[in-house]
């Protein structure tokens, strides 16, 4: 209750660009990956060089209390030792949950993480999901792709109560045809109570590029370029059924969510770059990467600092961070999901957005059309929920 309350002084503090401790961090574990997907460079990436459990031991140990830790990669789970990371955010860290992002490749590895994790916080389990079986494959790199994460995702979704889980598929859409395979994942994923949740694919990540220290981000306000084509009505098809899906989240998710698709739509569709939340990448949200070095952001790899060879408040309080806290200032802002959230959230944007009509009661229809029927199961190909029992070997 304590960390909610003093939500306030930290969103007054960041609309007001004074620089802060983190509360949020978002840690890549690993760059190493066993997919090869199409829109994702993390596979190519060397990481030779990742924090051994002492480092981030000591870096955690350094850090102020937050309120959400994300496991992200690469392929976390192809990190032997994520369990005593995990145990480690939660001891030193104390977040409120914990958030961890995986291909879902390593079915038994997956679930001997949930059963033996400490359960005094939740868990928030995303798996990634891009279409059904061939087109899944294609993106994922991997032709027993499909099997893998349909084989993790059953095993799990029964046992979430048990297991203090929070279960969702994270949907990337690449291209029109991914986006056609929206309205059939969702209800693949129906008899399982799933919801895939979509994000767009961008054309351009500097987290995950070959490059070290570089720079895509948007020039200017709503700049947002797709990884693939689409048409505008494509586009306004799947916007539409995702607003209307919507309805079934709860309260909370349902705000996030329709903030993130009102951006994109209106970044895609209507030449506009609103929402557009501060920016609070190097004060409420960290990230770290395998090696120690803390980047600005997802689109800006220049390193302010490396936690394995200073200490955090040398790096926070120092020259260089200040330098990079000022092109944050000046950065037009970007519409990728793992940076908007922080920022809506810590900003009070979400808040004060979630307040008007069109959030609270969803996006009206021109001239009172009405909503577009939901997709029947008739068309989708049959597919067994059945999974091989053979994993993929790291």
């Amino acid at each position: 209750m304590r960390q909610l309350l003093s939500i306030p002084p930290t969103i007054v503090r960041n609309r007001r660009r004074r620089p802060q401790l983190p509360r949020y961090l978002t840690y890549i574990v690993t760059f190493s990956c066993n997919a090869r997907c199409i829109m994702c460079d993390s596979w190519r990436k060397p990481s030779p060089n990742d924090l051994t459990i002492d480092e981030i031991d000591s870096i955690f140990s350094q850090l102020p209390q937050l309120d959400a830790v994300r496991l992200s990669g690469g392929e976390p789970f192809v990190r032997r030792d994520l369990l005593e990371i995990a145990h480690l955010a939660q001891d030193k860290l104390r977040p409120m949950f914990l958030h961890v992002t995986t291909n879902g490749f390593l079915t038994d590895r997956i679930v001997r993480f949930c059963e033996q994790r400490r359960k005094d916080i939740p868990l928030q389990l995303l798996i990634s999901v891009d279409g059904l079986a061939d087109k899944h494959n294609t993106i994922r790199g991997n032709p027993q792709a499909w099997n893998y994460v349909i084989k993790t995702l059953e095993a799990l979704a029964p046992r979430r109560r048990e297991l203090k889980l929070q279960l969702a598929v994270n949907q990337t859409i690449v291209d029109a045809e991914g986006a056609e395979h929206y309205r059939h994942l969702r209800d693949y994923l129906e008899p399982l109570d799933i919801r895939n949740h979509f994000v767009m694919a961008y054309d351009a990540s500097a987290t995950y590029s070959l490059e070290t220290e570089t720079d895509v981000a948007p020039t200017e306000i709503g700049q947002f370029t797709t990884f693939g084509d689409f048409s505008k009505q494509q586009l306004s098809d799947l916007f539409d059924d995702v607003e209307r899906d919507l309805e079934r989240y709860a309260f909370p998710e349902r705000l996030a969510k329709r903030y993130y698709l009102e951006g994109i739509r209106n970044r895609l569709l209507g030449d506009k770059g609103q929402p557009n939340p501060k920016c609070v990448a190097l004060s409420t949200h960290m990230r770290l990467l395998p090696n120690g070095e803390v980047p600005t952001c997802q689109f800006n790899t220049r390193s302010v600092g490396s936690l394995r060879d200073q200490s955090f408040e040398a790096l926070w309080f120092g020259d260089e961070i200040a330098d990079q806290r000022n092109w944050v200032h000046q950065c037009p802002g970007c519409w990728a999901e793992c940076e908007v959230l922080p920022n809506a959230i810590y900003t009070g944007d979400l808040l004060a957005k979630s307040l008007r009509p069109s959030q609270l009661f969803g996006r009206q229809r021109k001239n009172g059309s009405p909503p577009i029927p939901k997709p029947t199961r008739k068309g989708l190909p049959i597919l067994s929920h059945k999974a091989p029992r053979a994993e993929p070997r790291t």
